[in-house]
């Protein structure tokens, strides 16, 4: 598994980075809230990673924190929660914000974001209100952190 690519940034898509390690570049899928914490191409980045295994394709997902990493994780393992919906609910919310729409069941808050309808926020708050403890213990401290 690759947990953390550290290098130089090349490029910035839409969606994506490319970040050159010794004249390798990694594709490395970003949310909107890292994509704002970037530095200028050409400075060092490091950014925690989740490697996207699937039958066709290998996949690189880029967090500015290890708490956005965990979000991650654990929003995807919600049944019908993608990548993509994740990625855009982390770039639409803060974690914080994710946590008490959880918390106090606010699905408004959770179908506002692009690509969440309405029976896979329940199934969100369903699954993961049942683990409170592991939303408590993955907080916000280093919420907008990316290591140069």
């Amino acid at each position: 598994m690759i947990g953390k690519v550290k290098g130089k940034l090349d490029f910035v898509g839409e969606d994506f980075v490319l970040i050159d390690v010794h004249g390798l570049s990694y594709v490395v899928f970003i949310s909107e809230k890292t994509k704002k914490l970037l530095p200028n191409i050409g400075d060092q980045i490091s950014v925690w990673t989740e490697l996207l295994v699937r039958e066709d394709s290998l996949k690189l997902i880029g967090f500015s924190s290890i708490s956005e990493k965990e979000w991650y994780k654990l929003l995807v393992s919600v049944q019908g929660v993608g990548t993509k919906a994740t990625l855009n609910l982390l770039s639409n919310l803060s974690l914080s914000q994710i946590s008490n729409a959880i918390i106090t069941e606010n699905l408004s808050l959770i179908t506002s974001t692009q690509g969440i309808g309405p029976k896979i926020a329940k199934r969100i708050v369903t699954e993961l209100k049942n683990n409170i403890s592991n939303l408590k213990n993955i907080n916000e401290e280093d919420d907008d952190v990316l290591n140069f």
